[in-house]
């Protein structure tokens, strides 16, 4: 029985004298805090473990750059990035869409060169709204005019010359070309004269009426209407080369005479210098038309008009 209540007092004893000693150890470590964190003194709870660091998670490698999105983005996309890369100076080719093109893919290396980025060629989507922004932000480039340039003074042209000072140029060529025909048209036009008045002084015979059938005929003609011819003056019509020799076109003027009229005639006379003349003929001299179409038939070069 005393066992028992020995017992039954400690366990009541015991809580009091914890108390009483927790309140000592309060005050204790009131009055002198470094005694406390030191542990010392009556037994007061120990402070807590620190806690362990938490175990750091092992990185995870960094995702590959998607460039297949852009590459295969709709056309009006890919067309987009390359007027960008043109607007930024860097591209100026087609504007085909196609982004895999040498010139494209070099404009978007060098694009990506001026950022400081890698060079590949190719956008990631992050990349090609990056590019769009930028063009849109570059100032509109104007054309700007040319610097005026000096006018240069175009050399003035050579006066022409008047109708006035042409025609007396012409004229002064002519009369060389005639000075210098002039001894051999004279002597063909003379040569012709003799023949003429030996075939009328021997009545119709002679080398004039077999060279000009034309001129026999014509003094027949007259012969049979009683004229008779007087003076036989030449004047020279053309004279220059022809493609059979020397040509020469002479306008012979025949006073004829009936009873106590005079009467005047006039006939052409044109051939090739040559013993006998060559293609010799004879024309009326109101005939032109004919002695020119004989000029041009043997293809005269005049020296004379």
């Amino acid at each position: 029985m005393r066992l028992a209540m020995a017992l039954i007092g400690l366990v009541l004893v015991a809580p009091a004298v914890a108390s009483a000693q927790s309140a000592s150890e309060v005050e204790r470590c009131f009055q002198n805090p470094g005694a406390c964190a030191s542990g010392g003194g009556g037994g007061g709870a120990a402070a807590p473990a620190p806690h362990a660091p938490a175990p750091v998670a092992a990185a995870r490698p960094a995702p590959a750059p998607d460039y297949t999105t852009v590459l295969n983005s709709p056309e009006a996309d890919r067309r987009k990035i390359q007027e960008s890369l043109r607007t930024l100076d860097k591209y100026n080719g087609p504007i085909d869409g196609n982004l895999q093109s040498e010139a494209t893919v070099k404009a978007i290396g060098d694009w990506q060169k001026g950022r400081n980025t890698p060079a590949v060629g190719k956008l990631t989507p992050q990349e090609a709204a990056q590019l769009n922004a930028e063009a849109a932000r570059a100032p509109i480039r104007r054309l700007e005019s040319p610097p005026p340039q000096t006018a240069t003074p175009v050399p003035l042209a050579p006066a022409q010359p008047s109708n006035a000072d042409t025609l007396k140029a012409m004229q002064a060529r002519l009369a060389e070309r005639r000075k210098a025909a002039e001894p051999k048209a004279n002597a063909a036009a003379q040569a012709l004269v003799r023949d003429l008045k030996a075939y009328v002084a021997a009545d119709g015979k002679g080398v004039a009426g077999d060279q000009f059938a034309e001129f026999a005929k014509w003094y027949a003609d007259n012969k049979a209407a009683g004229r008779t011819i007087g003076e036989i003056t030449p004047v020279i019509d053309d004279y220059g080369d022809a493609k059979a020799g020397a040509a020469t076109a002479t306008e012979v003027k025949f006073e004829t005479k009936q009873g106590d009229k005079t009467y005047g005639q006039c006939l052409v006379f044109a051939w090739i210098e040559g013993t006998p003349r060559k293609n010799p003929q004879a024309f009326t001299c109101d005939d032109v038309a004919a002695v020119e179409k004989w000029k041009t038939d043997q293809a005269l070069k005049s020296a004379w008009r």
